[in-house]
């Protein structure tokens, strides 16, 4: 087997297994929306090496809000639930992430204006930006975004106050 062959075939077992993780992450939301009686669509896809579940609705969607929660903490609390699930099923720790209503989707974006803004202020100031307190998504989305503008950040502080440092090139 060449090295490119093999691989291709790592990429296709990668796949296959995040494939399989958002299946097994479907189920459990989708008994989960069962026991609550809610009504919502599971949307299934693979994004940046890490299955992504979404759960949608036809409607306004103000019954899905129930499970986002305040600032998304119920949200985060069903995808550890959710990625549990998983693990009970495979064995493997699972990245899966989990959208409710589009919550996650508008969050990354605010996230990443947010990451752009602070990079244009230390790019005009040529001073470090401490950004407040956010959950690993957060910092990730931040992180993702300075990237993009040229510069660098960390992450400093122990959770649950860990925050970003924006830094000049």
């Amino acid at each position: 087997m060449t090295e490119g062959t093999t691989s291709a075939a790592a990429e296709g077992d990668t796949l296959t297994r995040l494939e399989q993780e958002g299946e097994i992450a479907a189920d459990y939301l989708e008994g989960l929306l069962d026991i609550a009686d809610l009504d919502g669509d599971i949307d299934m896809d693979v994004e940046a090496d890490r299955a992504a579940v979404s759960i949608i609705s036809d409607s306004s969607g103000r019954d899905l809000q129930k499970l986002v929660g305040r600032d998304g903490e119920v949200l985060e609390a069903l995808q550890e639930l959710t990625r549990l699930a998983v693990h009970r099923e495979t064995g493997d720790r699972s990245r899966l992430m989990l959208d409710i209503a589009g919550f996650r989707a508008q969050k990354r974006e605010e996230l990443s204006e947010l990451g752009a803004k602070a990079a244009a202020e230390v790019k005009s100031s040529g001073e470090p930006v401490k950004m407040d307190p956010m959950t690993p998504f957060e910092r990730k989305v931040v992180h993702d975004a300075v990237k993009a503008a040229g510069l660098r950040s960390e992450s400093e502080g122990e959770e649950p106050q860990r925050f970003v440092v924006v830094l000049p090139a």
